[in-house]
């Protein structure tokens, strides 16, 4: 008895132990619900080491750079000749080192991408309660440009000193990132290789100035310092533009104006989001720094939308059981075969089908919007320099809708200033806008339209158009009818122009289709709020484009700071006023005695002769040179404003004593 009463114990406790690893133990299989644990991983180089380490090397090497650019040179009157703070880039006095400016802000902006979600914002405060934790994140938004600055302050100098310690600082960045992310590939945070994916920017933009750096420290050795007029692509630039607008022009054939086919349409519409590169012609700096930035941004954006909802998505669907599946059953989202609502392998299979579709419209929704924005950026790059060419030919009423003066003021010079701010902020703003929306409607048509067509079950929309269809029978059949008794009755046929006919039947039609055309608006309301959301979502990125009104637009801040931005380049940086400057302070060389040198400037420019007589030649070349400074002089838009028929109160032979006093 004592050998069964253990027996049946034992066979007792067993059958409880199995019961209740049943009842008490994951659900699902425990590989796929669990995810891996990622252990802490500590590179060599720590992140507070390396910052402690280069941020008082960066700030020495910027000393010894500001030592040695004296003030002097720049503001003799300045601080009595003290040694200043480096130019990081000079925005509207040049358009080089483009590449430099991208891949600086692009290292700013991506460190700034990666703090947001940090839990230690600032590398020398480790640990950092969350009581404090926002104030660190807004001393580390003043300190990253800091300790970037160096990087873009050491091609400013443009001597051989500034190339070399940007070559030390790049590849010791470089070296520092790349060495990090080699030993620790993934991490804990969001997804295990987020980290990995969001410094990526950042170190395709470092492998970029460790390359261009010592490219330029090679090219100071083998080729001769030239002056700051001469250099830079940007002074042959404004040459070419003003060499095309000095260019005689055939004049035009008239020719039969046909109407264009349909394909050719369709090319131009295609052509016109395609930005291709024009001859003599350069978008400004800061503009392409904007859409770079605004480019680095989306890909920040859907790399967290992905990361964060995908894995996760992803887990949900191999962990869905039998058990979870009753759920949606009793609440009537998956559908049952069984009367009892006891869910089966289909039931599971079913409920597995849902979640990945959800999981495809997550992931199609997202491309979608990643797509638009690209496209909405490049149509904004082509519609940027139509703009500009029609200001900078003093065509303003085509760009704004009422007159404005292209004159620097207050407003205009802080809005240029947050310009590329704006253009970051508003792209992702608008790929997050656009994802939500997008995925709303790629559910509403994968659970109401798709999954119903393919399964034959929940096809509840279908039976409400279904037994609405009168209601659609009538509005289609109002609508043609007025169409067809406008065309055939209501208008006479052969007169140009066309004349109301049979006015009394009119009347009475309109009277008795007011109603029915009371639904048919509701229904173009509908159309008309679907449409209008739909184009603000999409053109949500572009700043050339008002969302609002043209009465009330000046309420839109990104297209009010545009109009500004744009102000201030065509004031301040003109191509033509650029050639005027550069035909004031060029130097010819003298290759013989027949050649003519500019000996002084003084109030512009005077071109002296020389003691031989000067050949037809000569002659030539300086009446174009005179003729050059007489057009960029009378096309200037800063001096517009100064000339006698837009001062007020000038006297017949010009200017008031205090005016001229204080010009």
């Amino acid at each position: 008895m004592s050998s069964q009463e253990l027996t049946t114990e034992d066979l007792t406790s067993n059958f409880d132990y199995y019961d209740n690893w049943y009842m008490d133990g994951p659900i699902g299989d425990q590989d796929d619900m669990t995810p891996e644990v990622i252990p802490d991983c500590y590179p060599t180089i720590p992140y507070d080491i390396y910052h402690a380490c280069m941020a008082p090397i960066s700030l020495v090497i910027l000393l010894i750079l500001s030592l040695m650019v004296k003030r002097k040179k720049l503001y003799q009157s300045c601080w009595n000749g003290a040694p200043g703070l480096l130019s990081p880039i000079h925005f509207l006095e040049e358009e080089g080192n483009r590449g430099l400016a991208i891949a600086v802000f692009g290292i700013l902006f991506s460190s700034l991408c990666v703090l947001v979600l940090d839990n230690d914002p600032l590398p020398f405060i480790s640990n950092s309660s969350t009581q404090y934790r926002e104030y660190w994140k807004i001393m580390a938004l003043l300190y990253y440009p800091a300790f970037y600055y160096p990087l873009v302050a050491c091609a400013t100098v443009r001597h051989r000193v500034g190339y070399l310690f940007g070559c030390l600082l790049s590849w010791c960045h470089c070296v520092v990132y790349l060495w990090q992310k080699v030993e620790c590939p993934q991490s804990s945070k969001i997804y295990r290789y987020y980290s990995l994916l969001s410094y990526l920017p950042i170190i395709l933009c470092l492998l970029f100035l460790s390359l261009w750096y010592p490219m330029q420290l090679v090219k100071s050795f083998r080729q001769k310092e030239k002056t700051a007029v001469d250099e830079g692509p940007w002074s042959d630039c404004c040459k070419g533009y003003l060499r095309n607008i000095l260019a005689k022009r055939a004049p035009k054939r008239s020719s039969s104006i046909a109407k264009p086919s349909i394909r050719s349409r369709v090319q131009a519409y295609l052509r016109s989001y395609i930005y291709t590169p024009q001859e003599d012609f350069q978008l400004p700096l800061k503009l392409v720094l904007s859409l770079a930035m605004a480019v680095i941004a989306v890909y920040q954006v859907a790399l967290l939308l992905l990361v964060a909802f995908v894995p996760n998505i992803q887990i949900v669907r191999s962990g869905m059981t039998k058990e979870l599946t009753a759920l949606f059953v009793q609440f009537g989202l998956v559908p049952s075969e069984n009367p009892a609502g006891i869910p089966g392998d289909k039931e599971l299979a079913t409920a597995k089908h849902y979640i990945w579709s959800v999981e495809v419209c997550f992931v199609a929704s997202l491309v979608i919007s990643c797509l638009l924005t690209f496209c909405m950026l490049m149509k904004a790059l082509v519609k940027h320099r139509i703009n500009l060419q029609r200001l900078y030919r003093g065509a303003i009423l085509d760009v704004f809708h009422r007159p404005r003066k292209l004159q620097a003021s207050q407003q205009a010079l802080v809005c240029w200033m947050c310009f590329a701010g704006f253009q970051t902020a508003f792209s992702c703003l608008g790929l997050l806008i656009q994802h939500i929306v997008f995925f709303v409607c790629a559910l509403g048509f994968t659970f109401l339209v798709a999954i119903p067509l393919q399964s034959g079950t929940n096809v509840h929309l279908f039976k409400i158009v279904e037994n609405m269809w009168p209601f659609w029978l009538t509005l289609v059949v109002a609508v043609i009818v007025q169409n067809l008794l406008t065309h055939y009755y209501f208008l006479e046929r052969g007169h140009l122009p066309k004349e109301l006919n049979n006015r009394r039947a009119l009347y009475i039609v309109t009277y008795l289709l007011f109603p029915i055309n009371v639904l048919v608006g509701v229904l173009a309301g509908v159309w008309r709020l679907v449409v209008s959301a739909l184009y603000n979502v999409v053109h949500f990125c572009r700043l050339d484009v008002s969302l609002l009104g043209h009465g009330v637009e000046v309420f839109d801040p990104g297209y009010r700071t545009y109009c500004y931005y744009l102000k201030i380049e065509v004031s301040q940086s003109h191509p033509v006023m650029k050639a005027f400057c550069l035909l004031l302070l060029q130097r010819h060389d003298s290759q013989g005695p027949k050649s003519l040198q500019l000996r002084e400037m003084e109030e512009g420019v005077k071109l002296m002769k020389t003691k031989e007589q000067a050949s037809k030649t000569a002659k030539c070349q300086q009446n174009r040179a005179r003729w050059g400074l007489a057009y960029t002089l009378h096309n200037n838009p800063s001096l517009v404003s100064y000339r006698k028929g837009a001062l007020p109160n000038v006297t017949a032979n010009g200017m008031k004593t205090n005016l001229v006093a204080n010009a």
